[in-house]
């Protein structure tokens, strides 16, 4: 599979089922991980921090993202201290605002000055990226997640967007752009077309990393077996 093999882009698993992340982890391209309060929810996750070191003590060595899920600055950045001493490879989710819609500017100036690496989350527009950009330490890594698979569901396409947030992100080498959000396989390419850092799918996404360059002769007559097999096992008749 020669064009999933010369991909620039990075594939990242996004899930918070402890199962499904350990599959990905086997998976030798699979760089890193992220997760959100509700994946967590959804899969019956009752005691965040002890997920948390059950999946890095299984993930030691590859970068995984935890979120705080405070609204107020001042207890965001208790969790996001409490958060970034887990280990050395957990990066700081951040939403890029509260729930009041106040910026989360001051916050993630003060936690990428010291070191913390965030990963700046719910981003949607490239105002909201070129403030980040201009906040974080040159001397920090850092992510910002632009929820391109949301702006798509508005209509609109993502594409122009995701390249310009590349190009305003190079002002600061240490950052990373990831296409957050993605509906479909072919995102991936449509990621790596544009220079973006980083991709984060779900497992249902990379699953089907093994139909790349599939013979779509061969897909189709899988297609129309499907269809009849089906249709026999319902036991279908027209009479």
């Amino acid at each position: 599979m020669s064009s999933i093999a010369n991909l620039k882009v990075k594939l990242f698993a996004d899930g918070a089922d402890l199962a499904g992340m350990q599959e990905m982890y086997a998976n030798p391209i699979i760089k890193g991980f992220t997760t959100n309060p509700t994946l967590m929810r959804k899969v019956g996750i009752k005691d965040y921090k002890t997920f948390a070191h059950e999946v890095l003590k299984a993930i030691p060595d590859r970068p995984i993202s935890f979120e705080v899920f405070a609204d107020e600055f001042d207890e965001m950045e208790r969790q996001a201290l409490e958060i970034s001493s887990w280990g050395k490879n957990v990066n700081v989710k951040i939403p890029v605002t509260n729930t009041k819609q106040q910026f989360a500017g001051p916050l993630i100036e003060r936690l990428s000055k010291v070191g913390v690496s965030l990963n700046v989350t719910a981003v949607t527009t490239l105002d909201q990226v070129r403030n980040i950009t201009a906040l974080l330490s040159p001397s920090t890594p850092s992510i910002i997640s632009v929820f391109a698979g949301r702006i798509a569901d508005t209509g609109r396409d993502p594409l122009p967007l995701m390249a310009e947030a590349v190009k305003i992100m190079s002002a600061k080498p240490q950052a990373e752009l990831i296409w957050a959000s993605p509906r479909e396989l072919l995102n991936i390419f449509h990621a790596d077309s544009i220079g973006c850092h980083i991709i984060t799918a779900t497992n249902d996404i990379l699953k089907k990393l093994s139909l790349v360059d599939k013979d779509l002769e061969d897909y189709s007559l899988e297609t129309v077996q499907m269809f009849y097999n089906d249709a026999q096992t319902a036991g279908y008749n027209i009479d």
